[in-house]
């Protein structure tokens, strides 16, 4: 059953009315400069420990360990972070995840083997700052609506929907543009130029996003009443989103080893970050777009029918024997993995209640990276082994996996009452009434 509520869409807030949000501008940039390099590590690490081993393999394995270590850490991280503040989390955060990539890199030139390199990659990605889900929080305390109420709760300022798709498409900038900086600096620069970038960038934005005081959200905020003591993995809902955040981050990781691969098979290096960038071109591009249409239809409708464009453009990679042809089918990868990236985080919101949304976005984050780890893994294996065409059924297989556990456990992704979204504190009654009579000037809710 589909029913829509529709009110005054024409006043729907845009990108620029947020971006002019009081102090807004202050953790945005800082921000976005801290989480870029969460795109750069897994790229600069294999394309570092590739050319001191000469081995994809290895690569992947060093790779990998850093992916693994990011995803159980970061939602520790988050709890720490809604406890003891974000500065008091992101600044020795940040600090040892520099000092740890730099040991990484300085084993990695001076020939260290594969297993000092996995001990070296452990605090690596361990420390990766999670300040996506911090911007997010910061946000939701700014316009007023993160800590009682879920999304289409009717409570907040109706700017918070502009907020979770501008917070999208950052978060899909990141994943894409950031392996392509990384690719150009290892291979235009030197071997170890993507993983100096990346540490310099953590510390640097990281930095001056805790110093942005003024505008994080006290510790505790959204720790109130019964639910304090639930954890976001306790809602079906989101572990069924992170089966498929794990699919598309093996398309990343997929999709990173196997171009570095077919670059090299064709004897032009230089083509990966070719390559790559139209890959990431199509995601950009429908990344903003997402973010910019009122839809229609509901989030978990959305979701399955962009996983399902994903995994049929995933499943025909392996078939491309061209650049013109790969190119052509790694743009059209990308614009498939934007709509499904986009409606998954933004359906946090609906799911998850408020006092474990950040935990819920860190798991979302570690997801991709958890995915992203196993796939440069096995593709890099594979690649050894056979070729490039074979590190393309990575994807496949991760993205054809997903979308049927998608498909099987779709009820568990449908929105709940707002009575089960907000804190126990706050009646369901007034919220929905707010909601039947379209305060804020919401943009159309379907029910899916």
């Amino acid at each position: 059953m589909t029913s829509a509520v529709t009110t005054d869409t024409s006043a729907r807030p845009g990108y620029g009315q947020l971006l002019r949000t009081p102090g807004a501008l202050g953790f945005v940039l800082p921000g976005f400069a801290a989480r870029l390099p969460f795109g750069m590590l897994t790229i600069s690490i294999l394309l570092l420990v590739r050319h001191t081993t000469g081995s994809y393999g290895s690569a992947g394995i060093v790779a990998a360990v850093t992916g693994i270590s990011m995803a159980l850490s970061a939602p520790v991280m988050g709890k720490l972070t809604d406890r003891h503040g974000q500065s008091a989390v992101l600044v020795p955060v940040v600090l040892a995840h520099a000092a740890a990539v730099s040991a990484l890199a300085a084993f990695a030139l001076l020939g260290a083997p594969v297993w000092a390199l996995g001990l070296a990659a452990v605090p690596a990605g361990a420390s990766v700052p999670q300040v996506g889900p911090m911007v997010r929080a910061r946000w939701a305390a700014r316009l007023g609506g993160g800590t009682s109420q879920a999304e289409g709760s009717g409570g907040g300022s109706p700017l918070l929907p502009t907020a979770a798709a501008f917070e999208s498409v950052t978060d899909e900038f990141t994943f894409v543009v950031g392996p392509v900086l990384a690719t150009a600096l290892c291979t235009g620069v030197h071997p170890a130029a993507g993983l100096v970038t990346e540490a310099a960038l953590t510390l640097a934005g990281g930095l001056v996003f805790a110093a942005r005081r003024a505008t994080q959200p006290k510790a505790h905020a959204v720790v109130a009443g019964a639910e304090k003591h639930a954890s976001a993995l306790s809602f079906a809902g989101l572990r069924v989103l992170i089966v498929a955040f794990l699919g598309i981050g093996a398309v990343f990781g997929g999709m990173q080893v196997s171009l570095a691969a077919f670059s090299n098979e064709i004897g032009n290096p230089g083509a990966n970050g070719l390559l790559y960038g139209i890959f990431a071109a199509g995601n950009m591009t429908a990344g903003i777009a997402c973010g910019a249409i009122t839809w229609k239809i509901g989030p978990r409708r959305r979701l399955l029918l962009g996983y399902a464009g994903l995994t049929v453009a995933a499943s025909v990679l392996w078939t491309a024997h061209s650049m013109i042809l790969l190119g052509a089918l790694g743009l059209v990868v990308g614009l498939c993995i934007a709509p499904a990236l986009i409606t998954g985080y933004t359906m946090v919101e609906s799911l998850i209640p408020a006092s474990a949304r950040t935990e819920a976005f860190t798991w979302l984050t570690g997801a991709v990276a958890f995915g992203q780890a196993t796939a440069v893994t096995v593709a890099g294996r594979l690649t050894d082994a056979h070729g490039s065409t074979y590190g393309f059924l990575v994807p496949m297989v991760g993205t054809v996996l997903a979308l049927a556990t998608l498909l099987a456990l779709r009820a568990k992704l449908a929105p709940k009452a707002p009575s089960r979204i907000i804190n126990a504190s706050a009646p369901a009654a007034p919220a929905a009434r707010a909601n039947e009579r379209g305060v804020g000037h919401r943009v159309p809710v379907t029910v899916d």
